[in-house]
């Protein structure tokens, strides 16, 4: 029998049930303090992060001096990209109004998709060649926006935004495509899934519920735009495989998101526009399936009915979408809005009449207003007001461990165990004096 369990035994009465509270006490924190100190290094530093966000400061440090403005490409952050995906959906959508029987009474030419078309080519291109001097010269900043909770999922956007130039290519420049493409531009995808869907399931601090934000959609809604392209170069095998394994993954998100679990990061007020990105994965969905099967059935008609009652949810909450300033979040707002409006082109395609029609043409003019909007605010605030890009304090942060932090951890844990001893003496003096 253990020394003080003997004691606990020659004891009877009120004073048993107190002296055994107080042994499980200090039991518990000489336990905590030995495998916290047991614990590696990493362990030690998540520690440390944990009360730097209850308001302890001294776990992190700036690298980079915030009264100065950094150099410019540790200021261009990956969610650049964002432009690109609404410019380049955009051609997509003009192309579709010129061929579509719904909207062919607008007379709109296919001139229009050319020149759009061209504009997103040279925006991809300058932003492409911008982000890749920040990983040739800066690569430790690349790498903190990598492992970013939120911005590691714009790394799907130039793929995504290279599908949107594919799909909505001139006939004037390529009338077909060569299916090598496909294959190319899907790879980089794949490996990002294989990646972040990895640590979804594996756990640890980049578990899904800890993680989830709508900015996810992003690393979903890229098996949708790569199924829609293979049915339109005429693959079958593959874009029904990226299709099942978006909307795998896509239910599982969607479900997460909904719940709002308390272990999960909240979003900053500031990048509240990408909860657009909501309406995005089922408007694609629902055209990709319309193209693997041939026809806008009964599964193209459920996506696109949910795509449509998401953006009307999210539409009458202005108050959630105001009172934050203008900042490259805001492209989130362009492409799901042009995807439900090209669903919207595809829908009113299958059922013809005077709603369905109107409803194309009113998301089409947001869309198209949304993303010119924000394109001559974008040009406003690069060339004149020159905020566009402010220094970038979610990648010049480091982490940094307090001094003497082991040696106060031993002093506590000696502390604690004296105080143990201390307990077993009054124990032996209470056994004493029951006897």
């Amino acid at each position: 029998m253990p020394r003080v369990q003997r004691f606990f035994a020659a004891l009877e009465g009120p004073e048993l049930d107190k002296l055994r509270v107080q042994y499980l006490e200090q039991q518990l924190v000489s336990t905590w303090l030995n495998a916290l100190m047991e614990q590696r290094t990493s362990r030690v530093v998540f520690a440390l992060r944990r009360r730097r966000r209850v308001g302890d400061q001294s776990s992190e440090e700036l690298v980079l001096p915030s009264d100065k403005t950094w150099p410019f490409l540790l200021r261009f952050p990956v969610s650049a990209f964002g432009m690109c995906l609404g410019m380049s959906s955009q051609a997509i959508l003009w192309k579709n109004i010129a061929i579509a029987a719904s909207t062919r009474f607008l007379h709109i030419t296919l001139r229009t998709n050319l020149v759009l078309w061209c504009v997103s080519v040279a925006l991809m291109c300058f932003v492409s060649a911008l982000y890749a001097c920040k990983v040739v010269f800066y690569f430790e900043a690349v790498r903190r926006e990598y492992y970013h909770p939120i911005r590691v999922n714009f790394f799907f956007a130039p793929w995504i935004a290279c599908l949107f130039l594919a799909i909505g290519v001139p006939e004037l420049v390529a009338e077909s495509l060569p299916g090598w493409l496909w294959y190319v531009l899907m790879a980089p995808i794949v490996c990002l899934e294989l990646k972040i869907y990895g640590q979804w399931i594996s756990g640890g601090q980049r578990r899904l519920s800890r993680v989830a934000n709508p900015s996810n959609h992003l690393s979903v809604v890229g098996n949708f735009v790569g199924a829609l392209l293979g049915a339109i170069m005429g693959l079958r095998e593959g874009p029904i495989f990226f299709f099942a394994v978006g909307l795998a993954h896509y239910i599982v998100l969607f479900v997460t998101l909904y719940q709002r679990l308390p272990t999960s990061e909240t979003l900053p007020r500031d990048l509240h526009p990408v909860f657009f990105l909501f309406v995005a994965a089922p408007s694609v969905a629902c055209l990709a399936w319309a193209r693997i099967t041939g026809e806008f059935g009964y599964g193209s008609r459920i996506a696109y009915f949910i795509a449509m009652f998401l953006y009307a949810s999210l539409a009458v909450r202005i108050n959630m979408f105001r009172g934050f300033r203008f900042s490259l979040a805001w492209w989130a707002y362009t492409f799901p809005m042009t995807s439900a409006a090209i669903a919207a082109i595809r829908y009113s395609s299958e059922v013809k009449n005077a709603f369905t029609q109107a409803m194309c043409i009113a998301l089409t003019v947001v869309a198209t207003l949304t993303v010119t909007a924000l394109f001559l605010t974008t040009l406003l605030h690069a060339t004149v007001h020159h905020d566009l890009f402010p220094n970038d304090i979610s990648i010049a942060i480091t982490e940094r461990r307090p001094k003497h932090t082991i040696a106060e951890l031993n002093e506590l844990h000696s502390n604690k165990v004296g105080g143990a001893d201390a307990a077993c003496r009054d124990l032996e003096a209470a056994a004493t004096t029951a006897s």
